[in-house]
């Protein structure tokens, strides 16, 4: 699924235009990643937790070469489905 297609199904579902659906799937990505990027959680029930974890350098190796590089620390989203999320696609 697509955000169009998410778009879309507001606007069949909720009844508002195509502009305004697509307006709000924009606007709640927009609001997550802002939230994200100021490294605070975003809870939704029944659904899950994105969170920010930062992971630290470490040494990494290169596959084909097996040369040794070092990988930068850097901050990495993660998400953790709730209960009720996991019943609902393992039932």
């Amino acid at each position: 699924m697509r955000k169009a297609d998410i778009a879309n199904e507001i606007y069949q579902k909720v009844g508002v235009s195509k502009k305004e659906a697509s307006d709000i799937v924009e606007y709640i990505l927009d609001l997550l990643k802002s939230v994200l990027q100021k490294g605070e959680p975003v809870k939704i029930a029944g659904f899950g937790n994105f969170m920010v974890r930062s992971k630290g350098a470490r040494k990494g190796r290169n596959p084909r070469t097996g040369q040794e590089i070092g990988i930068t620390p850097r901050r990495v989203v993660t998400f953790r489905p709730s209960q009720v999320f996991k019943k609902y696609v393992n039932p």
